[in-house]
């Protein structure tokens, strides 16, 4: 049942396809995250360690909150490794060290990249397609990467 909730099924459909992109993003985003958190080396091992954890697990919020968006529109998120890597614009092959600072320059890169995509739609989602919920959702995904990106950004001073 398609839902009725003041927005065209055209407006909804538009909504949706950004969304996997965005989706795709975060999830290419969080693998990344987990290959630094199980990879990474050197003196500052420990410390990078719990702290790759604990943004890979924000991600994880992330994409799940994307997800349920896209359902709550009335369409399907895509799932497979495959949509994924179709639908992102991020590489999945690091460009850096396999060490500390290396990890965090290329997700602080990905993270900034994130939200330079995210401010973009923040305005198309909510004057284009007349979704201003969405607008507010992506607005909140752009100030979350912000933050992320901060902390990640406060380890290269």
């Amino acid at each position: 049942m398609e839902p009725k909730i003041g927005i065209t099924a055209e407006n909804l459909k538009a909504v949706a396809h950004a969304l996997n992109h965005i989706l795709a993003d975060e999830f290419v985003l969080y693998a990344k995250t987990r290959n630094a958190h199980w990879n990474v080396e050197g003196p500052d091992f420990h410390s990078k360690h719990l702290f790759f954890e604990s943004q890979y697990e924000q991600l994880d919020e992330i994409m799940d909150s994307v997800a349920e968006r896209i359902r709550s529109l009335g369409h399907y998120a895509p799932a497979t490794l495959k949509s994924f890597l179709e639908l992102t614009h991020l590489s999945e092959v690091l460009h850096e060290k396999n060490d500390g600072t290396g990890f965090v320059t290329e997700l602080l890169n990905d993270h900034e990249s994130i939200i330079m995509k995210l401010r973009e739609q923040v305005n198309y989602f909510a004057n284009e397609l007349k979704d201003a919920g969405t607008s507010d959702f992506v607005t909140g995904l752009m100030e979350t990467h912000e933050k992320m990106a901060w902390m990640l950004r406060a380890h290269l001073r």
